[in-house]
């Protein structure tokens, strides 16, 4: 049993490692400085407050669908608004080092589990999102697709 408790415990190790590896990437450099410039750009702050703004609108008219009086009129302003926050270059950078961050976690997620097994599901980006909805990241195969 102590065998296998050093075994755990040099797994949790290198483990650590690979975060601080992570961490102390190129990738993860330029996403902590697209970050903060993100933060203190006073223009996509206020285009991002704007969008969350036209957010709780839209999701209130959600709510009643085409039954509501404003729903096309909010339709329209949420696109717009998000396609203003989407063009600032602030917002556009920060999306991009946000997206490569995710792709090396992603990728290294990926390593090690199919270092153990080609079988192994592994959670992409988006998975919530995408395939069956249930997370896993199988598109269906493991039988839990929502029907």
């Amino acid at each position: 049993m102590m065998l296998a408790t050093t075994e755990i415990v040099d797994i949790l190790d290198r483990s650590e490692q690979i975060g601080q590896m992570i961490i102390s990437s190129d990738v993860m450099n330029e996403y902590i400085e697209a970050k903060e410039i993100l933060a203190n750009d006073v223009e996509a702050q206020m285009l991002i407050k704007h969008f969350n703004d036209k957010k709780e609108q839209y999701e209130e008219v959600q709510r009643f669908g085409r039954y509501h009086p404003d729903y096309s009129k909010i339709m329209k302003e949420i696109r717009q608004t998000k396609r203003e926050m989407d063009m600032n270059d602030c917002v556009a950078a920060f999306k991009v080092a946000e997206r490569n961050i995710q792709t090396l976690l992603d990728e290294v997620s990926s390593c090690i589990a199919h270092s153990i097994s080609d079988q192994v599901k592994v959670p992409k980006d988006g998975a919530l999102l995408t395939d069956s909805s249930c997370g896993c990241g199988s598109g269906g195969s493991c039988g839990c697709q929502a029907s």
